[in-house]
């Protein structure tokens, strides 16, 4: 079919009514609402199937009674996902006065068709139909007949197909796309280098090769078996990129990129910048302080910050505040109650770019050898997508974490001289290197440590990112100069530290040559280090209350002493910060009947985010109950306050409308079958039928055929199941389980866990609690525990847990019993075992003085002085320590308890040795139960 999409800013051809018949809505759709409280109004959702002509889009429609015509956005997902993890965003754009349109992209969810990569004839011409059918919406606001006032949103793959809409479709009047590529060639292929772990990535969570285009088949197989990229697979990627059509996007464009990050790096935001801007549109760029490699995304600022662009350009609100040219996310610390990295921003008037005031930094460091093993094995780690968890290898190395890996003999280093002063690096360092080598074309990965003083602890290498170059022409004679642009980053060196530029030959996310070879790396130039000094962070003004305080409570005394009355108790009004905060909880206290001084609850307070799964613990009497029974309206606390979503909660408050509960079981009537109940159940509510939500609760439930039984016939694990369904009646936003697995045999509790983190998956939240811990480990994300009515900790599983010298290592395959007893027989390892969640190590408590430290540099040019030596690697960076072998073996090397910084070298070993023994690691954290953390938080007392 012919688009007509190639022309210059081609306008689309108008449908005629007939060939607009070619969109077929799948029966009427189905209208439900996600809300019923009158503030906010409530938000109606109606679910289509539109067919495309070349597969069948599952969307699904959002938008408010009453209000008029209204500007339109179009909300994409990102890549393996679906409408379904995009359904919160479009909710809240919807209360804020937009028709919002979702879909599940080709491939994905319960669309059909092959996924195409955005594919100009197929997932970008998806989009143009869907703005035709936006333009036949009563609701929507139209610049022209079939022309409505659109924007688009989305992040990683749905971030791309912002920009090309923008690109082939010219009534996308705005875009915002978060965390995307402008290149995706240049992303999977930088500079000729293959990305060969994220390309695998993409496949598996496509799910698998034939789920794609052919020719996409094709291509990933062909690069995947030489090991680099060809010209096809070049052009096949840029033709389904932005960068094809940047000369057509010409409309306000808000890029938000991320600096933990290395599928799509803050160069691919840069490149979209400068392109969008010299076509002569408004663009601002946001760098955020997470990305695909973890840390923080910052949800709720981001999607405010979008919200207030499309306010600007789409209803043309001038007052709209949409923020700077440019901010930027910078790590202040560690937050010491809950353990979470402190984020603070800084600004400027313009977008800097990557290059912006340099300084030159010189670099020492003589002509150095480099060798590449055959099978390019072991490899250097920088960034290994999925380990780190939530926070991510990028974010630990923002709080000065070091966990990078480079093997000796395998790289080359050359440094600076310490800091006179400070340097905050914002952008792509760049320098200019000589490379010689003895076989084809020479790859090699670039990074810039920053080294602290003293060598006490690891070098740093910020955001995990290493910037790859294929050297072609270095095997000609004289070999060949290169100007290599390193990642961009935004990270502060601080006065005294040292610079460090490493140049290896392997990395473990890309492909590098399988043959061995050597080569010769030597300096050219200085490193030249963007400083872009008009980014700045803005001094934190004091609250206007400091002010305004003291004089009002003058005047409130006053009145009061006037007019010899007291002032009346009411419920306080909503808070607009809060309104995305599905439970915030404030000095919140509760004393025991007729007791003057005993408190059930004193002074407990907490916040629970969207998509979280928050265990509430305590031992018998730490107040869990009495916390719920307020959470949920059923008592008045006696001091502090609950707000769900900005509101207060007091008995019979609207906003409880939002909240689910399922406390000490559920009665049904055992007669009926479990729908009959869940309707009798709902039409007492008095609430409207389709606002139930009955066939996606019990979809999340999964009871499947028993719904038509008697529930006399039941198990107690499906009454469980039957309770919570009943509970999630409506879809409320919070959900309240208390004790739901009581009762329940080991499966039946495996199934409970499903179906709650199934329902936080969506954007929702659960609150449950429970004793079973090993239970909550497994299906929380984040703990309050209490007791004695009193907060002892809050934060994610994992923090509270903590670190220790058992590690839990996640497998993306099986391993053999053989492979396991080589890890346990690895140096500074105590014991391997095969556990559910992969492999479980124990690290030595004690680890040996090293005899000899030296520096990589000094191994390779240690010569005879070495030989007969053992080098064993010693965490990351440069450092090497070597022990004598068994023919000049000295007295024991004295044993001492291994401190953090010992054990997180031990850890950076062990995942050397692992990657070696060829253990497919996924993921690698510390493991500590939570029944050690929990008894060791509240002193070991249960009763």
């Amino acid at each position: 079919m012919d688009l007509r999409l190639t022309g210059p800013r081609a306008r689309p051809r108008r449908w005629t009514a007939a060939a607009a018949a070619v969109v077929v809505l799948a029966g009427a759709g189905t209208a439900t609402a996600a809300a019923t409280s009158d503030d906010p109004p409530a938000v109606r959702r109606s679910d289509r199937v539109l067919d495309t002509g070349g597969a069948r889009i599952d969307t699904s429609y959002f938008t408010t009674p009453g209000g008029g015509r209204r500007p339109a956005v179009l909300l994409a997902h990102g890549f393996g996902g679906s409408k379904v993890d995009v359904r919160a965003q479009a909710e809240s754009l919807a209360r804020d006065g937009y028709a919002v349109l979702t879909w599940s992209a080709r491939g994905f969810g319960r669309s059909t068709g092959r996924i195409g990569l955005n594919d100009p004839k197929a997932e970008v011409a998806d989009t143009r139909r869907l703005i035709d059918w936006l333009a036949t919406r009563p609701e929507v606001q139209l610049d022209k007949k079939g022309d409505p006032r659109v924007g688009v949103t989305g992040a990683s793959y749905g971030g791309a197909i912002s920009l090309l809409a923008a690109g082939y479709d010219d009534r996308v009047d705005a875009i915002a796309p978060e965390i995307t590529y402008w290149n995706l060639a240049d992303a999977l292929f930088p500079n000729g280098v293959y990305k060969k772990l994220w390309a695998g990535l993409f496949i598996n969570m496509g799910g698998g090769c034939d789920r794609f285009e052919p020719q996409l088949c094709r291509m990933y197989e062909r690069v995947a078996e030489a090991g680099k990229p060809d010209a096809a697979a070049t052009k096949l990627l840029e033709e389904r990129s932005p960068v094809a059509v940047g000369s057509r996007i010409k409309v306000p464009t808000l890029l938000t990129q991320g600096q933990t990050d290395s599928l799509f790096p803050l160069g691919q935001a840069d490149a979209a910048a400068r392109a969008i801007r010299a076509n002569g549109a408004p663009v601002d760029v946001d760098w955020i302080a997470g990305g695909h490699d973890g840390g923080d995304r910052e949800t709720t600022r981001v999607q405010a910050r979008v919200g207030a662009w499309f306010d600007r350009y789409l209803k043309d609100d001038k007052k709209a505040d949409t923020g700077p040219a440019f901010r930027v996310t910078r790590t202040g610390g560690v937050d010491s109650t809950d353990g979470a990295a402190q984020l603070r921003g800084a600004s400027g008037d313009t977008y800097p770019g990557l290059a912006n005031d340099p300084r030159r930094v010189p670099l020492t460091g003589r002509e150095q050898r480099v060798a590449n093993p055959a099978g390019a094995s072991p490899p250097a780690i920088s960034a290994l997508p999925g380990l780190g968890g939530g926070g991510g290898l990028g974010q630990l190395s923002s709080l000065g974490v070091g966990l990078s890996l480079d093997f000796p003999g395998q790289f080359a280093h050359f440094d600076s001289a310490p800091l006179r002063d400070g340097l905050h690096v914002t952008g792509s360092p760049t320098v200019r290197v000589h490379v010689t080598s003895d076989g084809d074309d020479a790859v090699l990965f670039g990074k810039v440590y920053d080294v602290a003083p003293g060598g006490g602890s690891q070098p740093v290498l910020p955001s995990q990112l290493a910037a790859p170059v294929r050297v072609v022409g270095s095997g000609s004679p004289g070999g060949k100069d290169v100007t290599l642009t390193l990642p961009a980053i935004d990270h502060e060196v601080q006065k005294g530290h040292r610079l460090r530029l490493v140049l290896s030959s392997t990395d473990l996310g890309y492909a590098s040559p399988a043959h061995p070879a050597t080569y010769t790396v030597s300096l050219r130039s200085d490193l030249s280090v963007p400083t872009a000094p008009g980014v700045r962070t803005a001094a934190t003004p004091l609250p206007a209350w400091v002010w305004w305080l003291p004089l009002g409570g003058v005047l409130v005394a006053l009145a009061l002493l006037l007019t010899g009355r007291r002032p009346r108790q009411g419920t306080a009004g909503p808070d607009p910060a809060l309104a995305e905060v599905p439970l915030q909880i404030t000095d919140l206290s509760k004393k025991y009947a007729k007791s003057a001084d005993r408190y059930a609850v004193r002074d407990l307070s907490f916040r629970v985010e969207k998509g979280q799964v928050l265990g509430l613990l305590g031992p018998n009497g730490a107040g869990k109950t009495t916390t719920l029974r307020m959470l949920m309206g059923l008592i008045r606390p006696d001091g502090g306050e609950i707000r769900v979503f900005g509101h207060a909660i007091g008995p019979g408050a609207p906003v409880l409308s939002r909240v689910g509960a399922f406390v000490e079981g559920a009665g049904f009537l055992p007669h009926l079958s479990g729908r009959e109940n869940l309707d009798l159940y709902w039409q007492a509510t008095g609430r409207p039928a389709a606002d139930a939500h009955l066939d996606e609760a019990l979809e999340i439930a999964g009871l499947g055929d028993a719904l038509a039984r008697a529930v006399r016939t039941y198990s107690q694990g499906m009454r469980q199941r039957l309770a919570i369904a009943q509970a999630m009646l409506g879809l409320p936003d919070l959900l309240i389980l208390d004790e739901p697995t009581n009762g329940l045999d080991p499966p039946q509790i495996r199934e409970m866990r499903e179906v709650m983190i199934r329902y936080a998956a969506a954007g929702r939240t659960v609150i449950v609690s429970s004793h079973l811990l090993a239970e909550v480990e497994q299906t929380c994300t984040h703990l309050v525990v209490m007791d004695r009515g009193r907060l002892v900790q809050a934060g994610p599983v994992a923090d509270i847990i903590g670190s220790g010298d058992t590690l839990l290592v996640g497998l993306a395959g099986t391993v053999s019993g053989a492979l396991v007893e080589k890890v346990a027989a690895l140096p500074g390892v105590e014991a391997a075992t095969r556990v559910d969640g992969g492999l479980l190590v124990r690290l030595t408590a004690a680890v040996p003085e090293p005899v000899l430290a030296v520096t990589g540099a000094e191994a390779l040019a240690g010569g005879e002085a070495l030989a007969g030596a053992e080098v064993e690697v010693d965490g990351a960076g440069s450092d090497v320590a070597l022990a004598p072998d068994a023919e000049t073996e000295s007295p024991a090397a004295p044993m001492a308890p291994a401190p953090v910084a010992d054990r997180d070298k031990a850890a950076a070993q062990l995942l050397a040795d692992l990657v070696r023994l060829d253990v497919p690691v996924a993921s690698m954290g510390p493991h500590r139960r939570l029944e050690d953390a929990f008894l060791t938080l509240i002193g070991g007392e249960t009763a």
